[in-house]
């Protein structure tokens, strides 16, 4: 499989995964044209996508799906909750797929299994993808990582994981408290200390690969989140592991799993 990070922040998030001729995008939360710009910067040709598949219904997750949903005829998988909370982005032309939470599926040559998140919104879910030979777990835009989630990641060989904040940038930032609790709440986003002890556990029972993902602009650093990681994984003894941390502005390497 290949995979793309074609955007990864606050500010807009999708994922493209490809198996030979199928490729679907994970998320499309940046416009229309922006996705096809990054799609086109890796040489894939919008055309070629076979779905989007949407983990929830925040903006930054899915504003470019109403309109890339129709310009290509690309059919749309989303919880009945996602849809129900998003129908302002389509127009009723739009090909709708419901599916349930824990449902499995594929589309073309990859197979997702759907599994839950905390995280405010009204059913949200994120994927674990496969071929068949190799198998990647996306889990961002959770609070904590629950027994599911972690489940979900361990028999992966990429994981693509939140790295939302730091809690002092986050804590003694500008934000207002209110929304300082939210994003650090069991149903808010993931903390790089978070995400380092899940990465911990996973690399213990062999996971050698991840990627740190939608990192907040105001309350993390990409040298940050990647330090805390790797000081807690050489802490547990464990040296021999790539990390790679996603960008907003750009698109990231192409990943072979």
């Amino acid at each position: 499989m290949k995979i793309c990070l074609l955007a990864s922040g606050s500010g807009g998030n999708s994922i493209y995964v490809q198996n030979g001729s199928s490729g679907v995008l994970i998320d499309a939360g940046l416009t229309g044209k922006k996705i096809e710009e990054r799609l086109h910067s890796r040489n894939i040709n919008p055309a070629r996508v076979q779905a989007i598949v949407v983990s929830h219904e925040h903006a930054d997750h899915i504003k470019g799906v109403g309109v890339l949903a129709r310009r290509y005829g690309m059919p749309v998988w989303m919880t009945q909750g996602t849809l129900n909370a998003s129908k302002q982005t389509f127009r009723g032309t739009e090909q709708i797929r419901v599916l349930e939470n824990d449902e499995s599926f594929s589309i073309g040559d990859l197979s997702f299994q759907a599994f839950q998140l905390p995280h405010d919104a009204a059913d949200p879910v994120n994927f674990s993808v496969t071929d068949g030979r190799a198998e990647v777990a996306v889990a961002t835009d959770m609070g904590t990582v629950t027994q599911l989630v972690y489940q979900r990641m361990r028999s992966a060989d990429l994981v693509i994981i939140e790295t939302n904040y730091d809690r002092d940038l986050l804590m003694n930032g500008p934000y207002p408290w209110d929304l300082k609790m939210r994003i650090s709440g069991t149903h808010g986003h993931l903390s790089n200390h978070g995400a380092a002890e899940a990465l911990c556990n996973l690399a213990a029972e062999g996971l050698q690969r991840a990627v740190l993902a939608h990192l907040s602009e105001k309350n993390n650093r990409p040298n940050l989140a990647r330090k805390t990681c790797i000081h807690q994984l050489r802490g547990h003894g464990i040296r021999d592991f790539s990390l790679c941390v996603a960008e907003q502005d750009r698109p990231s390497e192409v990943f072979e799993v």
